[in-house]
């Protein structure tokens, strides 16, 4: 699945850690998010997008799911 998430984090000047902390996981788990290694839960992508103020589809690309569909 393909995310904003390296785009915003640089437009906000913050590290993947800095990110994993604020929405309570490891760096890891960002890291596997953004390269797409590791689908975010609801959860995460909710906390993920509500840190931004943003919603879920605009963090979040998931025309790939859709496909396999």
């Amino acid at each position: 699945m393909k995310t904003e998430i390296p785009r915003l984090r640089k437009e906000c000047k913050l590290s993947q850690g800095e990110l994993a902390e604020a929405v309570g996981v490891t760096r890891q788990t960002i890291t596997s998010v953004e390269t797409g290694k590791y689908v975010a839960s609801l959860q995460l992508a909710y906390k993920i997008s509500h840190f931004f103020n943003l919603s879920i589809e605009d963090v979040f690309d998931f025309s790939d799911l859709e496909e396999t569909q």
